[in-house]
């Protein structure tokens, strides 16, 4: 079944506080975030600096698709060391790796609280992955009139589920993604 046959079973319609079509990403007020466990004790924090990602808005919650793009070599966890040895061929080898790539599957939800599935690819290898995401709102911009619409998605995959399942005991299976995005409203034609 596809995504548009699952969309059009639905017995609901829920509408959209956004203006259909296709939203840029604003790169200058977005991150990716993560979180990972170090030796089952602490916690490392990091983030993505490189990302792309795209929405497309239609009529309705059934017409919404969100892709995104993250370049791994763009890690940045604040020690520069660290980030060279991430990316080494032992690690998470961005010469053989070098995108994660997110594309949704079904959105569900209303108001401030929503629901992405989507499919995650790193390397070679898809999975399944749920974000919970929290709709933070639309502001027109002072400065050049512009609207931006804010979103807060959080959620967490298994390391080993995509074949990263180097430094056992080191490094935490569970890696937590907190994503901060705005997107800007298409102008007019």
């Amino acid at each position: 079944m596809t995504t548009r046959d699952h969309f059009s079973n639905s017995l609901t319609v829920t509408p959209l506080p956004l203006s259909p079509g296709d939203w840029e990403l604003d790169p200058l007020h977005s991150a990716v975030n993560f979180t990972i466990r170090h030796l089952g004790i602490a916690k490392v924090r990091g983030r993505f600096t490189e990302v792309k990602a795209a929405l497309s808005v239609g009529e309705t919650v059934d017409d919404v698709r969100v892709t995104a793009e993250i370049a791994l070599a763009s890690i940045d966890t604040g020690i520069a060391e660290r980030d060279a040895h991430v990316r080494a061929s032992d690690l998470l080898d961005v010469e053989k790796r070098p995108t994660m790539a997110f594309r949704s599957t079904r959105v569900s939800g209303e108001g401030e609280d929503w629901t992405m599935e989507g499919e995650l690819t790193i390397g070679d290898v898809t999975r399944p992955v749920t974000l919970d995401v929290e709709f933070g709102g639309l502001v027109d911009v002072p400065v050049d009139g512009s609207r931006h619409a804010g979103f807060e998605a959080t959620g967490e995959i298994r390391r080993s589920d995509f074949g990263l399942d180097f430094a056992p005991g080191l490094l935490g299976d569970v890696v937590k993604i907190q994503l901060d995005m705005q997107f800007v409203e298409p102008r007019a034609a």
